[in-house]
């Protein structure tokens, strides 16, 4: 038999190496040994292995594992790039909350940091009523959007997020009332004010008595063009961009029985960093807005005469 140790060992002429003894179909294997590179590799690692295991944490015991002579863990380690986290975080905490927040946006890398932050705190206070992209639904505003009833710019917004809208809890909350109208007008009149409503933006027709009611009883709040008046917190009718729906009968509807949404104040909730990170996040979605300083301050500068 091939592998019959009483059998001579045959030695391969080409290489000098001798064959194992096993031949199949008439192929057979050469007893070539490792290279001492290999060998010296490996044994390199088996000595690697042994050291990893006295110096970290490795061999499972009855209680618990070997603890190692370096006494590392990966709890320890986590609770330490955590603790250089808050330390960095802390930091730029400190300076988002040293730079006035009508000047936030002068600084592009801080104001990033804020957008950040903000995104964060966003996902876990916001999201429940603005959803997760800031789209809203029918009774909860759109943030990407530049309808905004008491002002767009990062002062504006931090004053909303801070004292929220018609909320009971802060005497500086944002507030405007809306009169409903259900008993006031015949179904006519309502219908010939709900189609002047809708033709500040094209879809609906006016008529004499649509545009009368409208002069007597809403242009002083929302503008002989259906503007708004953020002063007042009324929103523009002329644009399109309904909260309660666009329908004639959601138009209708809000006549005759007004829906007044509730925003809750975050002022005593979150921290005043956290919320004007808020805010710069929010100004950051596509509708902010320069805030009033920024704006006087470029008039100025186009206004002035060149020597």
């Amino acid at each position: 038999m091939a592998n019959d140790p009483n059998i001579e060992k045959r030695i391969d002429e080409p290489t000098g190496t001798e064959f194992v003894g096993h031949e199949w179909d008439g192929i057979e294997e050469l007893n070539t040994p490792l290279p001492r590179w290999w060998l010296w590799t490996f044994y390199a690692t088996v000595a690697w292995g042994l050291a990893y295991t006295v110096a970290y944490p490795a061999w499972p015991m009855l209680s618990q594992a070997t603890e190692g002579m370096m006494g590392w863990t990966s709890r320890g380690q986590l609770a330490e790039e955590i603790a250089q986290a808050e330390v960095a975080r802390e930091e730029v905490r400190a300076q988002i909350a040293a730079v006035p927040t009508a000047s936030l946006t002068e600084n592009e890398g801080l104001f990033q940091q804020a957008v950040a932050g903000g995104a964060a705190a966003f996902k876990v206070n916001c999201v429940q009523c603005h959803g997760s992209g800031a789209a809203g639904s029918e009774g909860y505003p759109n943030l990407n959007d530049d309808d905004w009833l008491w002002g767009g710019d990062l002062e504006a917004i931090e004053f909303t997020i801070q004292h929220g809208v018609r909320w009971e809890g802060s005497r500086q909350s944002r507030f405007s009332l809306m009169p409903g109208f259900d008993g006031l007008f015949s179904d006519a009149e309502i219908n010939a004010l709900a189609g002047h409503v809708l033709s500040f933006t094209g879809a609906g027709e006016t008529s004499p008595r649509g545009a009368e009611l409208y002069a007597n009883n809403c242009l002083a709040c929302h503008g002989p063009a259906g503007g708004g008046d953020r002063f007042q917190g009324a929103p523009a009718l002329n644009d399109a961009i309904w909260l309660y729906g666009g329908e004639e009968s959601d138009i209708r509807a809000q006549i005759l029985n007004p829906s007044h949404g509730v925003m809750p104040g975050w002022k005593d909730r979150l921290d005043p960093v956290t919320v004007k990170m808020l805010a710069a996040y929010v100004h950051s979605l596509g509708g902010g807005e320069a805030s009033p300083v920024a704006e006087e301050a470029e008039v100025a500068v186009e206004g002035d005469e060149q020597p």
